[in-house]
C-alpha cells in the first residue's frame, strides 16, 4: 500500500497555486481547447508553463484535460497543441477519446497518458486494455464500489485515480445528452449548462401547456439533482484498494473552496496514513466541508447501491457555514498590520477566522482598518480592495479569512 496523491482541480492560475501551496501533490487544469470546462478561465499555454514551474520547484506535478469527443474539425489543431503543452512541462494528459490518444502516442510519445473519467471505465477488462495502449494511469468511473476498484487493482498494475469529492454529474461519468437537447451546448465537448439541476415539471399529451409537479411541492421538483460526493471517512478503505490519487472534484469552484477542502483532505490523508485501522474523521475536518459552499454529502455509489437519499428533490441551491471575505497579501512585523484582498463584504468589529495554508485555523478581530492610502475605514464594501487591519504574525501570504455564520 502506498500513500495515495492528493490531486486537486486548478480552474484558474490563482486556483492552481492556492491548491498546491494548501497541500496538494498535484492539480488538473483545462487549456483553452480539448478540454470539458469550457465555462472555467482555463489556461493560456503561458499560464500553464507558469504553473509547471511552480508545481515542480515543490516537487509536484500538473495534468492537462484533453478529454473532449472530438469531431473531425476539431483534430486540425490537435497535433500542434500537444506539442505545446509538452513544451510547457506538463506530466500528463487527460485522455478519453481514442483517436486522440493514438494522436498524442504518435505526437508526445514521452508525456504520461492518463484516462479520463470521461472514458466510463468500470471494469478491469477496460482498464486492462488502456493499460495495454500505454496508460500510466486510469481515472475510473464515479460508479463503481470500493470492491470493484479492488479487483481492477488486483487485475492491473496502471495507477487508479478516483474521485472522492465534489458534484456528482447525474448523467454515466458525465457523458451526458440533456445540455445538448435542451440549450444546443455540447456537454461532451465542454459547453455543459447543467441541465440536470433545472427545476423539472411533468407534462401529458393530452393537456398541453399544463406542468404538473413531479412531487407534492409548489415550485416543483429536482429530480436529477444528485448530492455532493464525500469519502473522507472511507480513505482507510480506498487507501487498502490500491487507489494511487485521490481526486477533488471542482474547476468551477472559488478560491475558498479549492483551498478549504484541499486543506482538509491533506490533513485527513495524512492522519489515516499514520494509523489506517484506527482512523475516524476529526470533528474539526467535517466542520471545514461544510464551510465551503455544496450541496449535502453522499457517499455515492462507493459503499452501497444509491438510492433517493442521495438526491435533493427540493431545491438546486447550495449551503455554506462560512463566508470567504478576504486574501492575506502579507504581514509586516515592523507595524503589526497585515495587508488584505477583500473577497466579500466585511467590516470592523468583526469576528473572523484565518486558515493558513500550512492548515492552522485561529480566530481574529477585524480592528483598526485602513484603505490603501492609510486613511481610517470601518468596512471594505468595494470587491478585491486592498485594505490593512491589525494584524496577526501567523497570517501569511494566502492565508483565507471567513466569517461564519449562526
Amino acid at each position: 500500500m502506498n500513500k495515495p496523491e492528493l490531486l486537486a482541480p486548478a480552474g484558474s492560475l490563482e486556483k492552481g497555486r492556492m491548491a498546491l501551496l494548501y497541500g496538494a501533490d498535484a492539480v488538473y487544469l483545462g487549456g483553452k481547447a480539448f478540454g470539458l470546462r469550457a465555462f472555467a478561465a482555463n489556461f493560456s499555454l503561458e499560464e500553464i508553463r507558469e504553473l509547471a514551474a511552480f508545481a515542480h520547484a515543490g516537487g509536484k506535478k500538473v495534468y492537462v484535460t484533453v478529454n473532449i469527443y472530438p469531431h473531425n474539425s476539431d483534430l486540425t489543431a490537435l497535433p500542434e497543441y500537444l506539442r505545446n503543452l509538452e513544451e510547457a512541462g506538463v506530466d500528463a494528459l487527460l485522455v478519453s477519446d481514442l483517436g486522440v490518444w493514438m494522436t498524442a502516442r504518435k505526437t508526445v510519445p514521452k508525456l504520461g497518458l492518463h484516462v479520463s473519467t470521461q472514458a466510463n471505465v468500470t471494469n478491469w477488462a477496460a482498464a486492462k486494455a488502456w493499460e495495454e495502449l500505454g496508460a500510466e494511469r486510469v481515472v475510473l468511473a464515479r460508479e463503481l464500489s470500493i470492491q470493484e476498484i479492488r479487483e481492477i487493482r488486483e487485475k492491473i498494475s496502471a495507477d487508479l485515480e478516483v474521485f472522492v469529492h465534489g458534484a456528482m454529474c447525474i448523467s454515466y461519468s458525465g457523458r451526458c445528452l440533456l445540455s445538448n437537447y435542451f440549450t444546443g451546448r455540447d456537454s461532451n465537448r465542454g459547453a455543459c449548462a447543467q441541465v440536470c439541476r433545472w427545476e423539472f415539471g411533468l407534462t401529458e399529451k393530452n393537456r398541453p401547456g399544463e406542468v404538473f409537479p413531479i412531487a407534492e411541492d409548489e415550485r416543483g421538483t429536482y429530480i436529477m439533482n444528485s448530492k455532493d460526493l464525500c469519502l473522507m471517512e472511507y480513505l482507510p478503505q480506498l487507501m487498502e484498494a490500491g487507489v494511487s490519487s485521490l481526486k477533488i472534484e471542482g474547476r468551477m469552484k472559488s478560491v475558498h473552496y479549492v483551498a478549504t477542502v484541499v486543506s482538509a483532505y491533506r490533513k485527513a490523508i495524512d492522519l489515516c496514513w499514520q494509523d489506517p485501522a484506527h482512523f475516524t474523521v476529526p470533528e474539526s475536518l467535517r466542520e471545514e466541508l461544510e464551510k465551503v459552499s455544496h450541496r449535502p454529502y453522499t457517499t455515492g455509489f462507493a459503499v452501497r447501491r444509491t438510492g433517493p437519499e442521495d438526491q435533493v428533490y427540493t431545491t438546486s441551491s447550495y449551503e455554506q457555514s462560512a463566508d470567504f471575505v478576504a486574501l492575506v497579501k502579507g504581514f509586516d512585523p515592523a507595524t503589526g498590520r497585515a495587508a488584505l484582498e477583500q473577497r466579500n463584504h466585511v467590516k470592523e468589529g468583526q469576528q473572523l477566522e484565518v486558515l493558513t495554508p500550512g492548515g492552522e485555523i485561529f480566530s481574529w478581530t477585524l480592528e483598526e482598518m485602513q484603505d490603501g492610502e492609510g486613511n481610517p475605514i470601518q468596512a471594505a464594501p468595494h470587491a478585491q480592495m486592498i485594505f490593512t487591519a491589525k494584524g496577526d504574525s501567523r497570517m501569511e501570504p494566502f492565508s483565507l479569512v471567513r466569517r461564519l455564520k449562526g
